[in-house]
């Protein structure tokens, strides 16, 4: 439930993001031509459609994942999760201000890894990225 919870507004934004991207890609001319070169279905959707359609989602995933990061103190609380975040709450409400700054760091730290292995990944789906 708690993952579920977390996870579900995320996949329903991901969902319409590529929708749209994929949309866009369908109707473009390397698509049309793809399809006149005589390759399959399949091949024309995954390898030229979806690589490029899915270039906003990868943009949407370093946000994506502050999101998560900072939605998972209340889903910790509220489902009686032990984690980070509810360690977090309890600093706060205990005024542990050295517990306090090593949540943080550590929250700061992964958002930052988050966000490099998005650009990261985006140099790898388009490498016309510099």
């Amino acid at each position: 439930m708690p993952a579920v919870t977390l996870s579900l507004p995320f996949a329903a934004y991901i969902a319409r993001l590529t929708r749209m991207g994929m949309l866009d890609c369908l109707g473009a001319d390397y698509i049309r031509t793809a399809r006149a070169k005589g390759a399959s279905e399949a091949r024309v959707v995954l390898r030229h459609a979806l690589k490029n359609a899915f270039l906003p989602v990868l943009s949407y995933l370093g946000p994506a994942a502050a999101l998560a990061m900072t939605g998972s103190f209340v889903v910790e609380r509220v489902f009686n999760v032990p984690g980070m975040g509810q360690h977090f709450v309890n600093a706060v409400q205990n005024k542990d201000l050295f517990l306090i700054i090593g949540v943080v760091l550590i929250y700061a730290t992964m958002l930052i890894l988050f966000n490099l292995a998005v650009d990261v990944m985006y140099r790898w789906v388009d490498p016309r990225i510099e």
